[in-house]
């Protein structure tokens, strides 16, 4: 049970007519707990330790000097990682590990390409959804094993992106009747529709024509006309990898179910 589950349960409880201490004997927690979770029903977040010192810390000014020259230095005579290491040891008498070096240059390097100018910032907005609200759909391909031949196949996969339950399906093609069944399938086991949008890549089983880089598409007509029967609300993300973040969510879930339901190919 997780924390924003046990919070709840103990609201529920409250709302019974449970006292603290029954509360605190039924779920097993401190007096605290239950007083935290009736005056809010989202958890704290838990807060962030200071960094840790390490071997590698009197060395961080050196390996950031090291990858500031590189910036000037001719491409094919940078260096690597190794290379670091071996000076470290050489020159400074460091005994750290060639595996903390290397992690260390890998989150350090492309800071220094950003401070120096030479890299330009990358900014993220988290994305945040209401419960219900909104899914995502996109067909991965797996390879499974039909008459002792692998064969490529097709799994359909229908995501909830606030609570991340995802409903799948392997399918023999990525076609329309494929995509048609795969959300008759997903919205049956869910429950129900997405009170808001759904959203799409340039699925040819829904798009007939993309309409430049906006996010005007023209729809088959037989996806408008299941859409419509079901109250679905289409959402299509920007063309090419623009818009792959925009439904990142399913994107992480097929990898997932791949490689822990076709991992060995069956």
């Amino acid at each position: 049970m997780s924390k924003v589950e046990l919070y709840a349960a103990i609201r529920r409880d409250h709302r019974g007519g449970m006292s603290m201490r029954e509360l605190e004997r039924k779920h097993g927690v401190t007096w605290r707990t239950v007083r935290k979770a009736l005056d809010s029903s989202w958890p704290e977040p838990r807060k962030k330790l200071p960094p840790r010192a390490t071997t590698l810390d009197p060395y961080k000014p050196v390996i950031d000097e090291i990858l500031r020259a590189d910036l000037d230095a001719p491409r094919k005579q940078r260096h690597t990682v190794t290379r670091i290491f071996h000076r470290l040891v050489e020159e400074h008498g460091a005994d750290v590990s060639y595996g903390v070096v290397r992690y260390y240059i890998a989150s350090r390097k492309p800071e220094i390409l950003v401070e120096s100018g030479k890299a330009p910032l990358e900014a993220f907005v988290p994305q945040t959804h209401l419960p219900g609200h909104e899914a995502e759909v996109d067909f991965g391909d797996v390879t499974v094993r039909l008459g002792g031949e692998l064969v490529t196949c097709y799994l359909f996969s229908f995501r909830l992106s606030y609570s991340g339950r995802a409903v799948h399906r392997v399918f023999a093609s990525c076609g329309q009747e494929a995509f048609f069944e795969g959300h008759v399938h997903a919205l049956r086991a869910l429950g129900g529709v997405p009170r808001t949008k759904v959203r799409y890549d340039n699925l040819k089983a829904a798009v007939a024509r993309v309409l430049g880089q906006s996010r005007g598409r023209v729809e088959a007509d037989r996806w408008i006309a299941f859409r419509s029967h079901f109250g679905i609300e289409s959402f299509y993300c920007r063309p090419g990898i623009e818009g792959a973040h925009e439904k990142g969510g399913v994107e992480g879930m097929i990898g997932y179910f791949r490689r822990n339901h076709f991992v060995p190919a069956c």
